[in-house]
């Protein structure tokens, strides 16, 4: 009984949706059904496409990756056993387990039991009847003492941590920025497809009116031809930009998904209309928002700091290469029963010591270290200052196209008074179907490069938001 009410619960959330979009997919209730927003647009594109999500799993092999060098410090048991028997001799039976336990700084924790018989065997692995028990420490005095290979990935696992969330951010903002891009194409191929649309509108009402003032006698016959020649000119424009819209459209379906499910819009659906409003406040990028002398936690530098600081690492290991191998164990040895009655006579201890004499291939380890990590400071350096200038140069473009907004703004209501003075001059028979045509093509230029600019507007802010890179 609860699977069919979830069942038809999820039916019900399907056929809700496909008066918006032509796809099952579910929706929030919030949504407008007319209106697809672009903050509302970028938020689908950051919760549910894919390449977003794959910019996550940065941090989940990271994750992984840490888990892997943590199993370096993991205790460790160990068994190992070989039994001899030929024509009915036993030559030998040996088992030797342990129970290792490492720790950070080069100490290792051993127990362990041996147990030996048979008639050949190296008398040195001889051991009591009940087998021998063993509890030792083994430390290493010089390499590895305080930095070792298994300490040296750890640290570079939690750095890796830190890397991957900065290359996440800049692999998120590089999909967020493209989808930005087919957003603000669809807008412009929107309004230039409804401005075609209502100009086609206008010149199909002039051209009836003319061939009725010609029917009267008020108008010559060849103005029809004008008028008609309008209208067919607006009829091409219309069918292109319909062509362009459709492209646009199938183009910001690439970055449309909700949940697991491509979308394609419907064509009742608009964009934003007062974008221009609230841009500056969904990307966050006003002038009072961004601070160029603060770039510490941009992604980028992040990144390049976080490898400089896995170098590091690496030059302190190439460092600690330099001193002499040197390493000291003790065990404390004892037949099971015994452990009870502590015997300091009963041990076993070992030391370990070599050091290459000429250290060159150490030495020359160490100095392509240190040369890796002047290199990464001199990137730092000259990204951080690259990144200042583009966020300056972009600022520029768009406080330069706020200016062209609106003399082009100023530009377009001039034209439609020229406009609308040259009809009611037409009214008044002093004027002529050839400069009305002539003023609304001057004015359709207009609105179309203000449409442009807008949508120069809106990329370059866009482009800004990609160098500040904060997709969060």
């Amino acid at each position: 009984m609860k699977r069919t009410k979830n069942r038809l619960k999820n039916v019900a959330r399907l056929f809700s949706l496909l008066f918006l979009f032509g796809f099952p997919v579910s929706y929030g209730q919030d949504f407008n059904k007319e209106e697809l927003s672009y903050s509302e647009f970028l938020g689908y594109v950051k919760k549910y496409h894919p390449l977003v999500k794959q910019a996550n799993l940065e941090i989940s092999n990271a994750q992984a990756a840490l888990m892997v060098a943590r199993g370096g410090f993991d205790p460790k048991i160990e068994v190992d056993y070989s039994k001899k028997e030929f024509k009915g001799t036993e030559y030998y039976s040996l088992l030797n387990s342990s129970f290792k336990i490492p720790t950070w700084y080069g100490i290792e924790i051993k127990a362990g039991f041996d147990d030996t018989d048979g008639q050949y065997y190296n008398p040195q692995n001889k051991t009591p009847e009940a087998g021998l028990t063993s509890l030792g420490i083994n430390v290493a005095l010089g390499q590895g003492m305080f930095i070792n290979q298994r300490m040296a990935d750890v640290r570079e696992g939690k750095l890796q941590l830190k890397l991957s969330d900065a290359q996440r951010k800049l692999k998120a903002i590089e999909v967020l920025y493209k989808a930005s891009e087919a957003y603000f194409e669809w807008r412009k191929s929107y309004n230039e497809a409804e401005l075609y649309n209502r100009y086609l509108g206008f010149a199909s009402k002039r051209f009836e009116g003319v061939k009725k003032l010609i029917e009267l006698g008020d108008a010559p016959a060849i103005d029809s031809v004008e008028a008609g020649i309008t209208v067919r000119n607006r009829q091409l424009n219309v069918e292109n930009g319909n062509l362009k819209l459709a492209k646009a459209k199938l183009y910001l379906s690439n970055y449309l998904w909700i949940e697991n499910v491509p979308v394609e819009l419907e064509d009742n659906v608009k964009p934003e209309e007062n974008l221009i409003q609230t841009l500056e406040t969904t990307l966050k990028t006003d002038a009072m928002m961004v601070n160029v002398e603060s770039l510490d936690s941009h992604p980028k530098l992040q990144a390049l700091e976080t490898k400089m600081d896995m170098l590091e690492i690496n030059r302190k290991l190439k460092a600690n290469s330099l001193l002499p191998k040197l390493n000291v164990g003790y065990n404390y040895i004892s037949e099971p029963s015994y452990w009870s009655s502590f015997n300091a006579d009963d041990y076993k201890f070992n030391v370990d010591f070599s050091i290459p004499i000429f250290l060159r291939k150490e030495r020359g380890s160490l100095k392509l270290a240190k040369f890796k990590i002047q290199d990464i400071q001199f990137d730092i350096e000259q990204q951080r200052l690259e990144l200042k200038n583009k966020i300056k140069a972009q600022q520029t473009e768009i406080s330069s196209l706020k200016r062209q907004k609106k003399v082009i703004d100023n530009l377009v209501k001039d034209y439609v008074t020229m406009l609308n003075s040259e009809e009611k001059l037409f009214s008044f028979g002093e004027s002529s179907i050839f400069l009305i045509n002539s003023r609304e093509n001057n004015l359709v230029s207009a609105k179309l490069s203000q449409i442009s600019i807008e949508n120069q507007f809106y990329i370059s802010n866009a482009e800004l938001y990609k160098i500040l890179a904060n997709p969060d």
